[in-house]
Formats: structure tokens, sequence, C-alpha cells
């Protein structure tokens, strides 16, 4: 390893890596010198070329993450591409937008499947794989600004990602010890599909602007530097993290 941020040898899991931040992580992941597994129902042409373009090595997997089914076959397609898995990225998501009083079971239960419980099993399958290698691992959850504040109109997205910064301290406790380090980013308000709503409305892109000392929307790019450093040997005593990339919102 020539620096401490080095991921050359490594292979990296990233789902949701079509677009946005999981397309930021991946590239950034291949810069440090990663190959690359992408999973989720979209094909990441964009990513693929991206990485490619790096010299790393790129395998699609094609995976709905909104139930735990496909869980067993993106672990067995990862290794079998690649020969092993060293990071996992859960960066898979969606998000629902209604009034809490009319908020539907429907849209609860898609935004929980796929946020919180489908990853908290690719996460549990994963780990079992890298503890059978027996060379550690790095797990990095994509959690949110909600993981530290309410939101609005938004109560199911709240709930899985206030989950998931609790689910990375719990699986943290427990694989700390094993040479597993379980991490989290807090994205703030990034240019990505998720928010396209939010920049649209006039009122709420300003109200947004003005609050972030950065005085800019993130952009996917700027997730990458906290990817590699949790995934690298740079963070091999830090456990149980929720890292919050957010231009000092949460500081305002």
């Amino acid at each position: 390893m020539t620096h401490p941020f080095d991921l050359t040898g490594k292979t990296a899991l990233v789902t949701g890596a079509n677009t946005g931040i999981g397309q930021g992580i991946a590239v950034a992941l291949a810069a440090a010198g990663a190959d690359i597994a992408a999973a989720g129902r979209s094909a990441p042409a964009e990513t693929q070329r991206a990485v490619e373009a790096l010299g790393r090595r790129f395998v699609s997997i094609q995976a709905d993450f909104g139930s735990t089914e496909p869980v067993a076959r993106v672990v067995e397609e990862a290794v079998a591409a690649l020969g092993g898995i060293d990071i996992l990225v859960n960066n898979a998501g969606i998000i629902r937008r209604a009034d809490s009083i009319d908020f539907s079971e429907d849209d609860w239960d898609a935004v929980m499947n796929t946020n919180l419980k489908t990853v908290f099993f690719l996460t549990q399958a994963v780990v079992r794989r890298m503890l059978e290698q027996g060379r550690g691992g790095k797990v990095i959850n994509i959690a949110s600004l909600l993981s530290f504040q309410g939101g609005i109109r938004v109560p199911s997205y709240t709930a899985s990602k206030s989950g998931l910064a609790g689910l990375t301290k719990i699986l943290a406790n427990e694989w700390a010890a094993r040479g597993i380090n379980v991490n989290a980013i807090a994205p703030g308000y990034f240019d990505t599909n998720n928010t396209e709503a939010l920049r649209a409305d006039e009122t709420r892109n300003r109200s947004i602007l003005e609050r972030i000392p950065a005085g800019r929307w993130g952009q996917p790019g700027d997730i990458g530097g906290a990817a590699v450093f949790l995934a690298s040997g740079a963070s091999d005593y830090v456990h149980g993290v929720t890292l919050p990339v957010d231009g000092g919102w949460l500081a305002r």
C-alpha cells in the first residue's frame, strides 16, 4: 500500500451506482484503485465507462432491492466476477413524499423495505463472506441528514434513515473486533434525482440554500473523499460513525 487511502487490489460492491451519489462513490473508489460491482435496477452504463476509463474492472448486477429476494444472488455474482468483496456501500434507496396525516401503508413499506430491511440482510450476507475471506472489510451505509433531524412530509424516509444510523452502531459494536468496520455517511442536500422536487420548488430551494454555509447544493463528486476514507486503511480505528457531508448544514 503506497498510502493509507490506496484501495489497489480491493473490490467494492456499490448498490444504486447508476447515477448521483452512488455513481460518485463508485468512481471515487475506482480512482483510489478498487474494482467495482454495481448492483441496482438500472444499467449503470455511464458509471461503467467512468470506472473502466480509470483502468479498473467493473461488473453490473441487475437487482431490485425493494425486497430481500436478490441478496444471495448479488453476493454470489459479485464474488464470482471479482473474486471477493472487501467494501460494501449500501447506497440504494427510495423516498416517498406526502403529509404524514395522509401517508399510505404502501409508501411506508416500500421505503422501509428498500432503505432498511434489505440493507440489513445484504450487509449480513456480505459480512459473512468477508469473515470467510479472513481479510476484514468495510461497510459504508448511506444515511441522511434525517438520521439527525425530522424533516417534513417524508415519515418513512426519516424513520428508515434514523434506523440506519442505529443499525450502523449495533453492527459496529458486534463486528469491530472481527476486523469489520461499519460506518455511515450522511449526505446533505445533493443535486440528485431524489431532490429534484425540492430544487424545482423556488421557495424550498431558496430556503435550503440560505441555510447551507457552503452556499450550494452538493454534487455527487463531493461525497467521494469521505467514501474513500471510510473504505480505506486510513479509517481502521473508526467504527460506528455517521459522518455528515453537508456543506455545514448541521453546524448552522
